[in-house]
């Protein structure tokens, strides 16, 4: 179903807004991870940075309850069409990761902030 092996164990995984279409983020599938968000009906993705599996709002409480699950002619890229839980998906506090634009070669922030990370993010 899925080519793992493609880029050494991972897959990209591509979340957006099952009822507005916007994208939300990207993030890394491993096979767990992939199996997991199938069986449980919520997004779960794989932390390479913490090299773990990552739970969407295991820690914010702003999880993705998966309306659908596409996969991408070359079986390397994921698509989970998504209910957005608590209105952020973004771990800066933004309802989209995509909430800069480049205009006139600078990065401009084009959304309003949802929550503060440091008062849900206990580092």
């Amino acid at each position: 179903m899925l080519d793992f092996e493609k880029a050494g164990g991972l897959v990209a995984a591509v979340a957006q807004d099952a009822d507005t279409g916007e994208v939300l983020m990207l993030a890394w599938m491993n096979r767990e991870a992939f199996e997991e968000t199938v069986r449980t009906g919520r997004a779960v993705y794989f932390s390479r940075s913490r090299n773990k599996l990552w739970r969407k709002g295991e820690e914010s409480g702003n999880v993705q309850e998966v309306k659908g699950v596409f996969i991408d002619c070359d079986a390397d890229t994921v698509l989970l069409k998504v209910k957005q839980i608590g209105g952020a998906a973004c771990h800066e506090g933004y309802k989209s990761c995509f909430f800069r634009r480049l205009d006139d070669g600078e990065l401009k922030v084009i959304a309003e902030r949802i929550f503060d990370p440091k008062a849900v993010y206990k580092k």
